[in-house]
Order: structure tokens, then sequence, then C-alpha cells
């Protein structure tokens, strides 16, 4: 069954976002006193009493035109009522209506399917006049509410249920079958069995500001998504959109920029970084655009390391790239200082997939998902325990540890014990005592011969237990 379309809408300020994250259940939208912070559409499924439903938050309605980028806010407001089955229209009871509340009332009037007035920050009788006032606007009873103090949040279910139309009585649930009926085919090992195909491959689009981050999602999605501008700080939020690519299940995250820290002073911003850097975590591959007229600076490294170190697969994308040098040659020099900083900087992860192109006319932006999925197969990929210590058998008799205090170190054995990112456990005579110069040595073996290129890989030391020792 599809999950009805609930649009919250309003002008700015009136606590639309912090009524989406009580709705949703978790803090998810970035809410701050500041008007305005919310300007890109953003989603999540909910519960509502006993209806499952699909949120949608919207920036504030403002009556503007043209190229400005409250216009742009306006229209993705707009774009969430068409496709909403019902809109709640939020106000601040406390401050009374507006004229851009009447304006905006008679705008859904015109344009909206069903339309609820939820009169928030209601939590005093301070909001009571601003809750008479709002039976002007001619869309029914308004719902007092407090969304910060999750007062009435249970009548909003009641009032869907008056303008979606009453859900039926839940049936009595079958008795679950005993352990033993379970089905003969059904999976003993999940992490074994590779990646689900059907579970979407979380995606994460990073960079500094204003790199094209936002253009290059709705290039490719093929639709104006997200809000794009020529100012930097247009995203400010992490906003997750659903999309199939060849049948393959992605939600594509587009982040804020990150900037240096030391050059993050207000609050909003610190946290816009903190909502990229939890996208970041919650990945399982990233995105890190550059700008081609200023690749690599010290900030993108700064990135593509925090990156590594979740262990996330990175795909380095260089946008812009039809802003190069008019020749051959000086297309090559700038790919030249690219690779060569990526080497000196980025020497852990050896191989890493760049892909260039120029999200504003779409050349090149074909090849980008196809380097995404081959460096999510290698990310997921695991290697038979056995044919592992083949090659560590190999390795160490190509290459000997060195020795310490007159003895060799011994790898006696080792299994991968984890993908996603592809983890390895090998059990040495003296862990604390090989050095991290060997153990680069191994890794780089294993990217290569196991065609793992780009992809993190974690080795952990253990000592095999003394079977002679007393316990």
């Amino acid at each position: 069954m599809t999950r009805p379309r609930i649009a919250l809408v309003g002008r700015p300020n009136v606590g639309k976002s912090t009524l989406f994250n009580r709705l949703a259940g978790r803090r998810m939208a970035i809410v701050a006193d500041e008007p305005g912070t919310t300007r890109d559409r953003r989603e999540a499924n909910a519960t509502i009493g006993r209806r499952e439903v699909v949120l949608t938050d919207t920036a504030g309605w403002e009556e503007a035109v043209g190229d400005r980028l409250e216009a742009g806010m306006r229209k993705q407001s707009e774009r969430a009522v068409s496709e909403a089955d019902a809109v709640l229209l939020v106000i601040d009871a406390r401050a009374g209506l507006t004229p851009l509340d009447r304006a905006f009332a008679q705008w859904l009037r015109r344009h909206a399917r069903k339309t609820i007035v939820i009169a928030n920050k209601a939590e005093s009788a301070a909001a009571d006049p601003g809750i008479a006032e709002a039976h002007a606007l001619g869309l029914g009873d308004p719902v007092p509410v407090s969304a910060e103090h999750g007062i009435g949040i249970g009548d909003i279910a009641h009032a869907l249920d008056r303008v979606l139309g009453k859900l039926p009585e839940p049936q009595p649930e079958e008795d679950a079958p005993f352990e033993d009926e379970a089905p003969d085919d059904a999976a003993e090992d999940v992490e074994d069995s590779g990646p689900d195909p059907s579970r979407p491959i979380q995606l994460a689009i990073v960079g500094r500001p204003n790199v094209g981050k936002s253009t290059l999602l709705n290039r490719l999605l093929g639709d104006e998504r997200v809000l794009t501008g020529p100012e930097a700080g247009t995203t400010r939020d992490a906003i997750a959109v659903e999309w199939m690519h060849e049948g393959r299940p992605i939600r594509l995250i587009d982040t804020a920029g990150l900037r240096r820290r030391a050059n993050v002073s207000q609050r909003l911003e610190a946290l816009s970084a903190k909502s990229t850097e939890e996208a970041i975590r919650f990945a399982e591959v990233v995105i890190l655009v550059l700008d081609a007229q200023q690749m690599m600076e010290k900030q993108d490294l700064t990135i593509a390391r925090h990156v590594i170190e979740e262990g996330r697969g990175l795909v380095l994308a260089v946008n812009k790239t039809d802003l190069l040098g008019a020749t051959d040659k000086a297309r090559n020099e700038q790919w030249k200082k690219l690779t060569d900083r990526l080497q000196a900087s980025l020497a852990q992860v050896k191989g890493l997939p760049i892909v260039g192109f120029s999200a504003r006319t779409g050349r090149g932006v074909d090849k980008l998902m196809p380097a995404v999925a081959k460096l999510h197969k290698a990310w997921n990929s695991r290697v038979p325990t056995p044919l592992f210590n083949r090659w560590l058998g190999e390795m160490v008799e190509r290459n000997p540890p060195p020795l310490v205090d007159g003895r060799r170190i011994k790898l006696r054995y080792g299994s991968q014990v984890k993908s996603r990112p592809p983890t390895f456990a090998l059990f040495v005579s003296k862990p604390a005592d090989l050095p991290e110069s060997y153990e680069r040595y191994l890794v780089n073996r294993l990217r290569e011969d196991f065609d793992l290129p780009g992809t993190p890989i974690r080795i952990v030391m253990r000592k095999p237990k003394n079977p002679y020792a007393k316990s």
C-alpha cells in the first residue's frame, strides 16, 4: 500500500522543521532560530496515529519571484504541495496571522488537495487569540499544538483521519510459525551472502562549498530536486533522495559544504557540518566533489582523509572540467597535478577512482555511477580463508618480516573477519613489534592481488594463544 504524502508548509520560522522532527520521531532536520534555515525539501517515513505516511519538510513560503534564492525555495514548497495528498499549514499561534499566512492560505485553497491548519507554539494562553484568528483562513478548525513540547501531536492524527478517511480496524495477526517451520531456503549467514541487491546503496556527495554538489545531484536525477545557486552555502542540511539507477536502488545524500573548522563560527554552519559528518558516517560510498580549477586543496585532503578513516569507499569527482585550459596540454598538466598530490597525500588508499565531468553541461557524468558500482562491489568483497592464507604464505616468503632481538616475527595465519570495508585479522607472534611499513606492504599487495583499488583495508594484529600457558 502506498503511503500518503503529507507536506508541512508555512512562512519562515513558524516551527515546521521542529514539527517534522517530532512527527518523524527523531532529529533529522536542522532547527535554528534564524529564519530560512530549511531550504530544500526533506522527506522521512513516519507514523501518525496508526497511519504510515511520508512527511515532507519544506522551506518557508515567501512572495518572491525571479532568480532569487527565496524564489527557488518557494518553487520547492509549491512542488511539495502539488505532490502531497494532504498539507499541514503551520502558523505561529503566538504571533497571530500575518499577511503572508493569509496569502499562502488563499493560494492553498486553489492548489492543495486537502489542508489542515496547525497552530504551533500553543503551549500557553498567549496563543489563544492566534488560534481564534486561524478560523479566518477558511480552511477548517485549526489544530493547536506545541511541536517543541510535544503537546497536541495526537490531534494531528484525528485531523488526518478527517481529511483522508479513517483507517480500517486492525485485524488480529496470525500466530507466528515455530522456528522449525521456517522455510528451508532461509539464509543462514547474512554476512557471507554478500550485499542485498534490493537494499539501497548509501551514496553521499560531499566537498567544499560551491564545488557543484547539488548541481551534480540534480544532473544524476534529471530533476531540479535541490536548490542550486552561485552563492556558497546554498545547501544547509543533508538531503536524502531515493533513486533507481539501472534497476539498483540508490539513496543519494546531498550535503552542506565543509569548510575548515577554524573558519566555522556560526552555530547554523556548525550544525550543517555535523549533518554532513553524520552523512559520511552512515554512507557506504562517498563522492568527493572537487573544483577542477582548485583541485585538491588542503580542505579537500582533510575531507578525503576523514572519509577513509571512517572506512567508506571514496570516489573523487572532478567537476567543472569544461572550465579547464582550452588546450590538451593545459588539461594534462591539471590532471598530473591532481594525481601527484594524491600519491603524496593519500598513499594509504592507492587506486582511488577519479572521474572528470561537468555537472552543468552533463558531459562525463555518465562515467560516475559505474565507478561507484565497482567501488561498492570491492567494498563488500570477501576473501575465502584458505585463499587468504595461501596468499599470506606467499607474501611472507617473498618478503619476510624483520628480525626483532635476533628473532624473526612470525605471521602464523589470518582471515577476513568482516567486509564493508574489508577487514583482516592476522595472528602474529609479536604484533606490537611488526613495523607499519610491513603492514603497508601487506595492504598494498592485498589491494593489487584481490582487485580492491581505492578501497579502505583494515588489518588487525592479534597474538595467538599459547596452548601451554596456564589458564
